[in-house]
């Protein structure tokens, strides 16, 4: 987790598509009209990887409040965290909870589940979410 934590903050695609299985899941369970719910496969990531990481001006530069849960099964971990920034665009401040359900099999990835915060996310670029949105 530690190592997907780091190359986030980096932006670095190759390090984060090495963490991945070649046939990996990236799940958003809650997700706004218009982004996948679903990654399957490297090439699914690294395309999405591109388009945002290249797109946001959210710029994360640590996590915090990190805790490991173990799980009935070895290869599970439910982790908590908050991803910290600032927005590139305003020089504002952001805090992200999240939640990850995280499987690894053989020291890759090959499911990962992203409860990302999506208000929080909008609140951090400044934008609302409406029920119309």
């Amino acid at each position: 987790m530690e190592r997907y934590q780091q190359t986030a903050i980096d932006k670095s695609i190759d390090e984060m598509l090495d963490l991945y299985a070649e046939d990996a899941v990236h799940e958003f369970p809650f997700t706004r009209p218009g982004v996948p719910s679903r990654l399957e496969g490297r090439a699914e990531i690294r395309a999405f990887l591109e388009a945002n990481w290249t797109a946001s001006p959210l710029r994360y530069q640590a996590y915090c409040n990190v805790v490991v849960h173990e799980t009935a099964d070895p290869n599970v971990i439910v982790v908590e965290q908050d991803a910290t920034g600032t927005v590139s665009t305003t020089g504002r401040e952001f805090a992200l909870p999240n939640i990850v359900v995280l499987t690894v099999r053989d020291g890759r990835i090959v499911h990962f589940k992203d409860y990302v915060n999506v208000l929080a996310v909008a609140e951090a670029l400044g934008r609302q979410i409406t029920p119309d949105a």
